[in-house]
Parts: structure tokens; sequence; C-alpha cells
């Protein structure tokens, strides 16, 4: 069975949104942990829902992930990327 193209738009369909929102946010954390194990990566990923909730994975632990980043992000400036001080605000809000 082929599945078809939708449309990439906002759905209007509060229920619809949410339902969506919860079935993609699991298969993109299935696939950041799949990732991880088959490539030995180390993955992060941080979803604010549209009421402001939190939900994130990570394969070795937020804060080492983010530290990491910090570090790296610091040699590695680039502009319009989230810089380490602003992820590290948003995770301990």
């Amino acid at each position: 069975m082929v599945r078809g193209k939708i449309e990439i738009k906002k759905i209007e369909n509060v229920t619809s949104r949410q339902v969506t929102f919860s079935k993609r946010r699991s298969g993109l954390f299935k696939k950041a942990h799949e990732l991880s194990v088959l490539c030995d990566a180390q993955v992060a990923a941080i979803v604010f829902s549209q009421n402001r909730r939190l939900y994130e994975f990570s394969s070795s632990g937020m804060e080492k992930t983010i530290e990491r980043y910090g570090k790296f992000s610091n040699e590695y400036f680039v502009p319009g990327r989230p810089q380490y001080e602003e992820l590290c605000l948003l995770h301990l809000q």
C-alpha cells in the first residue's frame, strides 16, 4: 500500500492536531533512539508542545549532551544557531 503525500500546513482541527503531534513526536523519538543505537551516536531531541509542555529524548543524558554541544558550539560558532547558554535556559525552564 502506498501512502499519499500530505500537504504540510497547520492542522486547523485541534483534536487532529494534538493526535498528529503525539504520533509524530513518538516517531521522532523512536528515530532518534534508532539512530543512537545503530550508529553509536549521541542524540538529543527537545520538543515543546503548543501548550508549552516539554518533551525530550536523550541517548546519554540531556545535561551531558547539552554540555557537549556547548563545548562544540563555542568552538565553532555559527550565526543564527542557538548557542549553549540558550539551550541551558530552555532545559532549566
